[in-house]
């Protein structure tokens, strides 16, 4: 596997060290995958979940909301009946 090529592709600037650290990770990865190809799988029924336990949910129940002047009364900062936030870029 070209290790330098796949940083290359993901933007990211690497060192010999961690590209023979990354190709060694990579190439583990890889054996496992292989050895999980192995495994016979053909009698085992496929399961929806991996978990046979019932999800169990509460019924939706109808409350009553907040004002807005409510909702407004946690804010740390607003902007008449606005959330007053900082500029995400």
């Amino acid at each position: 596997m070209d290790i330098k090529k796949v940083a290359q592709l993901a933007r990211l600037h690497i060192s010999d060290t961690e590209e023979k650290t990354y190709k060694e990770q990579m190439e583990e990865i890889l054996r496992y995958f292989s050895e999980l190809s192995s495994v016979e799988t053909n009698k085992v029924e496929p399961l929806v979940t991996p978990s046979e336990i019932e999800q169990i949910f509460r019924e939706d129940k109808r409350e009553v909301l907040q004002t807005i002047e409510e909702a407004l009364q946690n804010a740390p900062e607003r902007m008449g009946n606005l959330f007053k936030v900082p500029p995400v870029v």
